[in-house]
């Protein structure tokens, strides 16, 4: 049987990549001294790296696809395809930025003033050909983890750190002055995994389904039963992908006819919106949680 060789990315990303994978339909089991976990799909075979990494072993054909930040394959310069973007982390649902930040106190306003600075980050190559194409010339040094400190101890002038809320950067009493690149969870595969045809459509099946998982995260099924005097209005009340379901309930005769009205919504909606049908005649209101909206 063949096999598609994908990559699970280790570290932060892990935990949520696992749990989406999960939700699109697809158990991976780990185990702490094993880098090859368990998936119940007999046409894959997992290997867990760390995400900096993914986009080298994808471009070798070491692995045919996997999971990684856009700044990484970035960062290595890979040639790889960008099968499709994946905007999920281990904290939210909202892509990462990549800062460059100074102390609070620090003179430094713009890049510009960073003219023979040290900079401290892990995004080195990056980092440094953005300054290179601003004509900056800055002294760059690798940092692996802890890089607020660097700065704090006076190790380095600024830092180029990976952020969500900024609230490690503030804790630090940090001042971001520029952000360098937005960045996200992205689906990439070998350009040769990618030409061959099996492998491209296991690949797109699997993007299928991973993007239907994430669309369907803080997506609701809703479901009531309206009287057909008050069908028009609550229907005129639903936010929805596209027109709502309406069905004819079974009626008894000589009673009020009777619908069921389906639709899906946004999850933050239902609590405003549920008082609001129930005062407009709509009974019997089922929400649902969804696995995947394809």
């Amino acid at each position: 049987m063949r096999q598609l060789k994908l990559g699970i990315p280790k570290g932060s990303l892990e935990k949520a990549t696992i749990e989406l994978f999960a939700k699109s339909g697809w158990q991976i089991k780990l185990s702490s001294r094993n880098y090859f976990p368990e998936i119940d799909d007999p046409e894959l075979s997992c290997s867990i790296c760390r995400p900096q990494e993914m986009s080298v072993y994808i471009e070798k054909q070491v692995l045919d696809a996997g999971i990684t930040g856009k700044d990484w394959t970035l960062e290595n310069s890979s040639e790889v395809v960008v099968v499709a973007d994946l905007v999920y982390s281990k904290v939210s649902r909202k892509p990462t930025r990549w800062v460059l930040a100074v102390p609070g106190d620090s003179p430094i306003k713009r890049v510009e003033d960073l003219e023979g600075k040290k900079i401290a980050t892990e995004l080195v190559n990056f980092t440094r050909n953005y300054f290179a194409a601003r004509k900056i010339n800055v002294d760059i040094a690798f940092s692996w983890g802890a890089t607020e400190a660097k700065v704090v101890s006076g190790l380095a002038d600024a830092i180029v750190e990976v952020t969500e809320t900024e609230s490690t950067i503030r804790a630090h009493g940090l001042r971001v002055i520029e952000e360098l690149m937005s960045s996200n969870t992205q689906l990439i595969a070998s350009k040769e995994a990618w030409a061959d045809p099996w492998k491209r459509e296991k690949i797109e099946n699997i993007s299928l389904l991973l993007q239907g998982a994430l669309k369907a995260d803080r997506i609701v099924g809703l479901k009531m039963n309206v009287p057909k005097g008050r069908l028009d209005e609550v229907i005129g009340m639903l936010p929805s992908l596209n027109a709502p379901t309406v069905s004819p309930l079974y009626q008894k005769e000589g009673r009020q006819e009777w619908f069921s009205v389906e639709t899906v919504i946004s999850e933050h909606e239902v609590r405003d919106l549920i008082p609001r049908l129930l005062k407009h005649g709509a009974e019997g209101i089922i929400e649902y949680s969804l696995n995947k909206v394809i």
